[in-house]
């Protein structure tokens, strides 16, 4: 990478239009050799790459899910629903939105930035 590139930043690259990415979808791209998920989660764009940490699975494939929490009277409230994202190989399970691990921050997908321009969804690579 020279000066130049490190000084202009993360390039844009178009992904998908917006209209083309519903409350709960997902697009798979591939940008310069990474493979990157772009999801939509309640109206707010999230990308992270397709690449678990563990295993190396394709994480981005797995099923989106929330979490049970209990109190200390011990009941249980499901939450997060839709915001954490479990691999298909071995189950681990990674915030969408930060990248992290849910066991703790030891571990972290890479995440990318989202932009929306004129409809159209693009990611800062």
């Amino acid at each position: 990478m020279t000066t130049d590139e490190t000084e202009r930043g993360p390039t844009r690259h178009y992904v998908v239009d917006e209209a083309d990415l519903d409350d709960g979808d997902r697009v798979l791209v591939e940008i310069e050799g990474r493979e990157i998920g772009v999801f939509n989660v309640d109206g707010d764009l999230y990308a992270l790459a397709n690449h678990c940490v563990h295993m190396g699975g394709p994480v981005c494939e797995g099923r989106l899910m929330g979490y049970f929490t209990a109190d200390d009277d011990g009941d249980l409230r499901y939450e997060r629903d839709g915001e954490i994202l479990a691999c298909p190989w071995h189950g681990w399970e990674f915030d969408v939105e930060t990248g992290e691990h849910i066991a703790g921050s030891k571990y972290r997908l890479p995440t990318y930035d989202v932009t929306v321009e004129d409809g159209e969804v693009y990611v800062l690579a």
